[in-house]
């Protein structure tokens, strides 16, 4: 288990809900990943690096719901600037599954 923290920690990130509207193959990531596109409403379309290619193929992917962290500092990685950290649990073969709602939710909303 992590350090506990308070919920004026948990109150700095800014996870909100994303619609993926684009997904490639990042054969350059040094560990397999796919490049997204995220629509993040109000905050506009924001990319994000995911290692989430055991479970996932890219054509699939475009329309999915995903929930997201957006306001950590961009990331180089490769050739690529991931601007948003796409949240996903890790299964004990160290795939990784998205998070995201169970039903549709408007790309930006914010989660609470």
């Amino acid at each position: 288990m992590k350090d506990t923290i308070s919920i004026t920690d948990f109150d700095k990130l800014d996870i909100r809900i994303g619609k993926i509207i684009k997904a490639e193959e990042f054969p350059k990531a040094r560990k397999p990943a796919c490049k997204l596109w995220i629509d993040l409403g109000e905050l506009g379309i924001k990319k994000s690096s995911a290692q989430i290619t055991h479970l996932y193929k890219t054509g699939e992917l475009a329309g999915k719901y995903v929930v997201a962290v957006a306001n950590f500092p961009p990331r180089q990685v490769a050739d690529f600037t991931s601007e948003v950290l796409v949240l996903g649990a890790v299964k004990d073969d160290g795939a990784c599954v998205l998070i995201s709602p169970d039903r549709p939710v408007k790309p930006g909303n914010p989660i609470s």
